[in-house]
């Protein structure tokens, strides 16, 4: 048996293999992973990604669908590169 991925099931999207919103937090460190080199190609994968759930997610519910900061943060915010704090000097 292989494992499953984590990856979108479309329009719902849950996590194809735990069924927790995706991006689950596999999903999430593989996706880390995979692009360690290239964190912006990350961004630029999920923005893309981020479009196509608000359209799938809307389209569903109208009325009820995740709020925009909601939807950021799961799709984008975790994601973004953090500034390096100073160390401190003795």
């Amino acid at each position: 048996m292989t494992p499953q991925l984590h990856a979108p099931l479309r329009p719902l999207w849950l996590c194809r293999a735990c069924a927790a919103p995706w991006s689950c937090a596999t999903a999430r460190l593989t996706l880390l992973a995979d692009y360690r080199d290239s964190p912006v190609v990350l961004s630029i994968y999920l923005g893309g990604m981020l479009y196509d759930a608000v359209e799938d997610l809307y389209r569903l519910n109208p009325h009820d669908a995740p709020k925009p900061a909601a939807l950021h943060d799961r799709f984008l915010g975790w994601a973004a590169p953090r500034a390096l704090r100073p160390q401190p000097t003795d």
